[in-house]
This record gives structure tokens, sequence and C-alpha cells, in this order.
């Protein structure tokens, strides 16, 4: 696997969808969870979401229950509380795992481009980011504790 492109994953509505449909735009990569206490940062995705989108911006959402059970639902639970809380209409997907002997081939490549500020390669947490560019590098991993707002910089570089 050379690039993002090369992967598939699940939507949250069960389709399987290529990620090359992302061909040519800047992604932000993040996995969620609807009872962590870094969920209010989907209000700041979603502000990136809207703010960049027109201009080939994607942010990418997925779930992972694999952090203290921050994510016990199913994806229409899910689904409805990124929604009904957030508003959310940036792509969610189905809950996967982001670390440990199930971890999707997605995360898998995601955590062999760039380490953790541990310097390790496994995800931290929820709400880690990783942020490729319109080649579908990943050029920047980012920690649970940076808000999504303080990424904007890195973005616009990119585009």
């Amino acid at each position: 696997m050379t690039s993002i492109y090369d992967f598939t994953a699940r939507d949250i509505d069960g389709r399987e969808r290529a990620l090359s449909e992302f061909r040519g735009k800047v992604l932000l990569i993040v996995n969620t969870a609807s009872q962590c206490g870094f969920t209010w940062q989907y209000k700041g995705l979603e502000a990136l979401h809207r703010e960049y989108a027109g201009k080939g911006v994607e942010v990418l959402g997925f779930p992972s229950n694999q952090f203290k059970n921050q994510e016990p639902g199913d994806a229409e639970e899910i689904k409805n509380f990124c929604s009904l809380t957030y508003d959310v209409t940036f792509p969610m997907f189905s809950k996967i795992d982001v670390k440990g002997p199930a971890q999707a081939p997605l995360y898998a490549y995601l955590t062999s481009q760039k380490k953790n500020f541990l310097g390790g390669r496994d995800v931290e947490w929820n709400f880690t980011k990783f942020l490729i560019d319109r080649e579908g590098r990943v050029r920047g991993r980012f920690s649970p504790l940076t808000k999504p707002e303080a990424l904007k910089k890195r973005i616009e570089k990119l585009l």
C-alpha cells in the first residue's frame, strides 16, 4: 500500500467505500467516541468540515470502542448521536479497531507512517488525528489534546 487511496472502509450506513473517492482532497482522519472527555471536539471537526469542504477538505470519522468502552453503541446509535448532538455532516464510518491484533488495515497504515507523541505507533486515545495531503500521504499526526481548530494553518498549507 502506497497511499490512503488503496484502502476501503465501511461507512456508518454499512456501505463499502473506496477511499480513492477522496483522491485529490486534503483529509483529516479521526478516531471518535461518543462518551469520551474529548467528544466536544465533534463541534470543531464539523466547523472545519463546513469551512473547508468547498475548498477540497474532508473530515472522516472512525468510531472506536477501544478506549475504556467510550463508544458502546451500534452504528445507528452513533449516527443519531453525532447528528442530533453535534449536527455532524462529514462522513462517518463503521466502528473499527484502531490498535491491537484486530487493527483495521487503514489504521495499520496510518500508524506506520507517523509516530505518536510518545514515540510509539499505537493510537493513544480517542480523537487522534491524521492529516493527509492531496496525494494520499500522511503529513501529520496529532494527539487527542490538539483541538481541531488548531489545525487550520496545517490544512491551509496543504490546499
